[in-house]
């Protein structure tokens, strides 16, 4: 059995400011290193065996703090970069819904059939961060991995683990710094939890248990 921890990078600026974020190189914001400190300190009882990461700085950084407790070296893995929104990216969503009315509201309400301008759609994110997945399993036989990557490519990685299509994207929360766990065995995926941001609580950040 393995065990896949899927951790969202901390916060930034463009996370505050609702823009799309997608391949430009955002670093975190202060409030963003303190989330990724606590993630990496909530993981350093694990015993993890390799952690990959998006190639972005804000992913970069989470995966070093987490990494940092495991005397282990981060991989970069450019499977699973942020998707590009091509012609949307570094807009905020107000522009882009006065620009892109019939598309935006077509993001909203079926994501599963937008492809961005110049940019790319959930199921070629969805090809490439599975298909790089399910080589790190095979490579990884029965070790604990750690797999740092953004809001989109968490989201259809949980929908491919849970069974559901893309369709079911705006179903799936990833807030900023959260931790999910998957568990391969017997050539199949057990789901153990999502969205995990417990141990931001003293960061004043809302947890599952105040839902």
């Amino acid at each position: 059995m393995s065990k896949v921890f899927v951790v969202r990078h901390g916060q930034t600026a463009w996370n505050v400011g609702e823009i799309f974020r997608g391949r430009a190189d955002i670093p975190l914001d202060e409030t963003g290193r303190q989330e990724v400190h606590l993630a990496g300190e909530a993981l350093k009882e694990e015993a993890l065996h390799a952690i990959y990461s998006s190639p972005l700085s804000r992913s970069m950084e989470t995966a070093e703090n987490i990494a940092k407790f495991h005397n282990l070296s981060v991989s970069p893995l450019d499977a699973i970069i942020d998707i590009s929104y091509g012609e949307w990216e570094g807009k905020e969503n107000q522009e882009v819904q006065a620009k892109y009315p019939d598309l935006y509201s077509t993001w909203l309400q079926e994501p599963h059939r937008v492809r961005f301008p110049n940019g790319e759609s959930l199921d070629e994110v969805r090809a490439r961060a599975m298909t790089s997945l399910e080589e790190l399993v095979e490579k990884h036989k029965g070790e604990n991995l750690v797999l740092v990557a953004h809001r989109v490519p968490n989201k259809v990685i949980c929908c491919a683990v849970l069974g559901l299509d893309n369709s079911h994207f705006w179903r799936i929360q990833q807030d900023t710094a959260c931790t999910n766990l998957f568990r391969y065995q017997n050539g199949q995926w057990i789901i153990s939890f999502l969205n995990d941001t417990s141990y931001l609580r003293s960061l004043g950040k809302p947890t599952l248990a105040d839902f």
